[in-house]
């Protein structure tokens, strides 16, 4: 299962229109990837596992943080 982070307001889905949903983003002056980065701690030594946990808990964490202007997306 893919998992990943978007605005309310974008109307494009992170997983399968991500070049139009990174031009909305960043028209928009959102980076939300760059946002997720920061709050991830991932490593290259994270199992494939360990890794989408991590970023599922960066996710959350942001959603706490922010509210509903961010949303979780899954595929």
């Amino acid at each position: 299962m893919m998992i990943a982070l978007t605005t309310s307001d974008n109307p494009f889905n992170p997983i399968t229109q991500f070049d139009e949903w990174k031009r909305f983003d960043f028209d928009h002056e959102y980076n939300t990837c760059e946002l997720l980065a920061r709050f991830a701690k991932t490593s290259s030594d994270l199992s494939p596992l360990e890794y989408q946990t991590e970023v599922e808990t960066a996710i959350d964490e942001i959603i706490g943080i922010f509210g509903n202007f961010y949303v979780k997306v899954t595929n």
